[in-house]
């Protein structure tokens, strides 16, 4: 299941972050890919290193935690580092799947989702999309910036050529405390639900009905 989190950053908000990157430093992504990943992604990171990296990488990450539909659809229990990546015109990143693992020791993670943050206006670059494989056929994602997708870290995805401009974005991977996406699924459907239910007016008996269903198959599908 592939979710849009729409306006995770606010024209303010997406403003500071993008006069932020036009100050960092960019390094070949490469460094950053799997072996097999490595082979076919041709783009630029922001240095990690960079304490203004960490700072936008914090920034965002909160930005996207108080979306009201991100904790509902991912139940993350760790995010990744986020990574900015920059597309010049030529640059691409073929089909490839996320590790499965992320990081080491203490912090490497189980990858169940991954995100893409866009960050440059639709109309500034031309290519650029996310392409995910489903069973539907490939779905291209380019989206408005300061609108992200969530999607499935295992799936097989791309990123198409950049003809014109640059695509800038932010991504990062998600260890969820529901592992299976089916069960996921569920809980965000209802959860959407109680959402739409309580704006109606539902009786509190029936919302606590609700909530008490919701929360003991979290209780039966979720680990610490």
């Amino acid at each position: 299941m592939s979710i849009i989190l729409e306006r995770v950053l606010e024209p303010d908000d997406l403003q500071r972050v993008c006069a932020g990157l036009a100050e960092l430093q960019w390094a070949p992504g490469k460094r950053t890919a799997g072996a097999v990943a490595r082979a076919v992604k041709e783009n630029l990171q922001a240095e990690g290193s960079d304490s203004r990296t960490q700072a936008l990488e914090r920034f965002v990450a909160e930005a996207l935690a108080r979306h009201p539909l991100f904790e509902l659809a991912a139940r993350p229990a760790r995010v990744s580092r986020l990574l900015f990546s920059r597309y010049e015109p030529g640059m691409t990143y073929g089909l490839h799947t996320d590790d499965a693992l992320m990081g080491a020791g203490a912090d490497k993670l189980r990858t169940d989702l991954a995100f893409t943050l866009f960050l440059a206006d639709a109309d500034s670059y031309d290519g650029g999309e996310l392409v995910v494989q489903s069973a539907l056929g490939d779905q291209s994602i380019k989206l408005a910036a300061g609108n992200a997708i969530l999607y499935p870290a295992g799936s097989i995805h791309m990123v198409a050529p950049v003809t014109r401009g640059v695509r800038l974005a932010c991504v990062g991977w998600i260890e969820s405390c529901v592992a299976d996406a089916a069960r996921r699924e569920i809980l965000f459907d209802l959860s959407v639900l109680r959402l739409r239910m309580g704006e109606a007016g539902l009786a509190r008996d029936e919302m606590l009905r609700l909530d008490k269903s919701i929360s003991n198959l979290l209780r039966m599908w979720a680990r610490s």
